[in-house]
């Protein structure tokens, strides 16, 4: 595992682009895994600008995103589909036909879940998957359980992520109760792994799922069994790593 440290949530989110850029430079027409939440955004305001100097060609890239909430139509400005426009997809020249997310508004789980896997292995697989950091460990909607989730698949929201995003939604009922996720499996057959990690608050976390025990109590463990995975953090998330 590569650990690179940054001066700050900026530092962090530049050399992140540093990484995907390079990806997309050594190979135009590659795979991209990517996620959503509030650490990558810096990371994608990045890529933006140095699309727009020039630098960068999107033209060539395939895109497969971690999750979505099921049940919420991409219009909604809280479902991962309208993040992803937003933040990245409609600033750059990537092909809109080649940017995929499950399907939030498919009620069949099994159906949709065994699309999206079967996606991904129709495009050879994710050559750079883009990882955030969740407080207890989770990684996509993987939460913390008894046993590493396999692909793709359906989750039940815990109380405390639906707690979470209550103010994100006008009341307590519009908030998704499910969501679709890669399954730990998958993310894991991913050639390189990226994670983004950034804040004090993240410190804890870090330490316990890349230096402690791999348990599925904290998914994001699995990683260090990965062959290449870079942890990207400012200094205060990676306060508490061993020296």
């Amino acid at each position: 595992m590569k650990i690179y440290k940054a001066t700050d949530y900026k530092d962090m989110s530049r050399k992140a682009a540093n990484i995907i850029s390079a990806q997309v430079i050594m190979k135009p027409d590659c795979v991209l895994g990517l996620a959503t939440g509030s650490t990558p955004i810096g990371t994608y305001q990045q890529l933006v600008e140095w699309y727009k100097k020039g630098d960068l060609d999107f033209s060539g890239v395939t895109t497969v995103n971690l999750d979505e909430y099921k049940g919420l139509p991409r219009t909604n400005d809280q479902s991962y589909y309208y993040f992803m426009h937003q933040n990245l997809f409609d600033r750059v020249n990537v092909n809109p036909e080649s940017t995929h997310l499950p399907d939030g508004m498919e009620p069949d789980s099994e159906k949709e879940c065994a699309r999206y896997e079967e996606l991904i292995h129709s495009l050879g697989g994710v050559d750079l998957q883009l990882l955030g950091l969740g407080h207890n460990g989770h990684i996509g909607f993987n939460e913390p359980g008894e046993v590493f989730e396999k692909e793709t698949h359906c989750v039940n929201l815990q109380e405390r992520t639906i707690e979470a995003n209550k103010r994100f939604f006008a009341s307590a009922d519009e908030v998704p109760r499910q969501a679709y996720t890669m399954g730990i499996k998958t993310i894991m057959q991913a050639k390189k792994i990226l994670v983004v990690v950034s804040g004090e608050d993240k410190a804890d976390i870090v330490a316990k799922a890349f230096f402690g025990p791999v348990t599925p109590a904290v998914p994001a463990s699995i990683l260090q069994m990965h062959n290449d995975v870079t942890l990207v953090g400012d200094e205060a998330a990676l306060s508490k790593i061993p020296q």
